[in-house]
């Protein structure tokens, strides 16, 4: 049994070839693709694979913490396969999004103004290191 399959299963979700295949992806690019970024890629390798197979599946995922989406400045909605609360850098060069391993006591709080806190997915809009360094 791969990884991805063990992950489906723990989760309880039917592990189809499809499921499979996205999960997989989104373990291996850390980038934060959009849907459709998703979609085109795995439709190279799935060409029979349908855009509300992929969005069904990233809402399944998502419903069962898989994974997390956020809401990007591109007005994207993108996906993240890091579900424990963090930050993101989104690099207005590269259009990339990082994770940010950042420590804020402010959302260490489960309660903040009365409101219980679950997770928290924020994001710094940036340059990244690496086009710093082509600057």
């Amino acid at each position: 049994m791969n990884k991805e399959q063990r992950v489906l299963e723990e989760h309880r979700i039917k592990p189809t070839f499809e499921r499979l295949s996205i999960l997989k992806y989104l373990t291996s690019h850390s980038g934060h693709p959009s849907a459709g970024v998703i979609y085109s890629t795995i439709k190279e390798k799935i060409p029979t694979i349908s855009k509300t197979t992929v969005y069904n599946t990233l809402k399944t995922f998502i419903k069962n913490d898989v994974i997390c989406s956020f809401s990007g400045p591109d007005g994207e909605i993108h996906y993240d396969i890091q579900t424990t609360s963090h930050y993101h850098l989104y690099c207005k060069v590269c259009k990339k999004f990082y994770n940010l391993n950042l420590n804020c006591p402010r959302f260490e709080n489960t309660t903040i103004e009365g409101h219980k806190i679950e997770n928290f997915h924020g994001y710094f809009t940036g340059i990244c290191k690496k086009c710093l360094e082509d600057l």
